[in-house]
């Protein structure tokens, strides 16, 4: 199959998988304000599918046309579940697999996926394998390491030596998890070890990334490949905008609009409950006159019709 990796621009710009946000809702909502240029889908665990099927992850596959290229970022420590999950994904039309290596989260890292890859190298290179065997291009996200930052240059000696198409790396360890600054000053010597061992692997980075015009300035700094932004979309939607303007009251508005329509639509795929809605409505309900009160209102609502009606009251 087409490696996509090799036709980005650069640097190029990926929306960061985050669980239980970057769903094919989210990611529409975030194509209407600015579109990165590769999409992932949620981490999506390929041992509880392997075992149960579709109705173990949700609807953290489900993707949609328009949304090119996109990878499928799986996780697990069993290279068996792993091959037959990212074979389905080739399936499904998905463009790569990624393999996450970095979740600090224990629902991940007690049975050996996430970030407790960094802690069995062998395994690791085993799941990298597995995936590959689905035809599609493999890329691994990563962390510098799991207790110690000093673990960072073994550890993504390790990876590189996989022949994987890209390398994005968060750059923190598991243990600090995001509690300290990201480690931007490591970046130029993780670029040079990438230079000297796999100069055909791409280097994204990841952690701390506000927007299009940051990332710029560390790839202008640093000569990085690609960035990645999770966070910085949850302070600013437009974050992958060429435009660094702050934006009307009205277009952050006609975002969550364009959210509750996706909700309603893609309802039966995800079969998430309206609450879960309520954690994104802090990303457009800010900034503006009056925001703090709006907000406490669309929190206290159990519809996405209430909502409509409360914005609609708006003046």
């Amino acid at each position: 199959m087409k490696n996509f990796w090799v036709d980005l621009p650069t640097p190029f710009y990926i929306l960061a998988p985050m669980e239980a946000v970057t769903d094919v809702v989210f990611r529409h909502v975030i194509a209407d304000a600015a579109a990165p240029d590769v999409w992932f889908s949620e981490f999506t665990n390929a041992t509880g599918w392997a075992v149960a099927g579709d109705r173990a992850i949700g609807g953290r596959l489900v993707k949609t046309d328009d949304e090119q290229p996109i990878v499928a970022q799986l996780w697990g420590s069993a290279p068996e579940a792993m091959e037959k999950l990212a074979r389905h994904c080739a399936e499904l039309g998905f463009d790569g697999i990624d393999i996450n290596m970095g979740c600090p989260d224990k629902s991940a890292t007690k049975s050996g996926g996430g970030a407790a890859m960094i802690c069995n190298p062998e395994n690791a290179a085993a799941i990298i394998a597995a995936a590959k065997t689905s035809g599609l291009p493999v890329s691994v996200k990563t962390r510098l390491g799991y207790s110690r930052i000093d673990e960072w240059q073994e550890w993504l000696t390790h990876i590189l030596q996989q022949d994987v198409v890209n390398l994005t790396i968060h750059l923190r360890t598991k243990k600090e998890m995001s509690k300290v600054p990201a480690h931007f000053e490591l970046i130029p010597a993780i670029k040079q070890l990438r230079d000297e061992i796999a100069p055909h692997t791409l280097l994204t980075i990841n952690g701390d990334i506000r927007d299009r015009a940051h990332g710029d300035e560390l790839v202008a700094e640093t000569g990085v490949d690609g960035v990645m932004i999770g966070r910085g979309v949850f302070h600013n939607p437009f974050a992958f905008s060429t435009n660094p303007a702050p934006r009307s009251r009205e277009a952050l508005l006609s975002l969550l609009r364009r959210q509750l329509d996706l909700y309603d639509h893609y309802s039966n795929h995800t079969g998430r409950p309206y609450e879960t809605l309520k954690r994104f409505y802090k990303i457009y309900v800010r900034d503006f006159d009056g925001a703090a009160e709006l907000r406490d209102k669309l929190m206290h609502t159990k519809t996405t019709d209430e909502v409509r009606r409360i914005l609609a009251s708006l003046v």
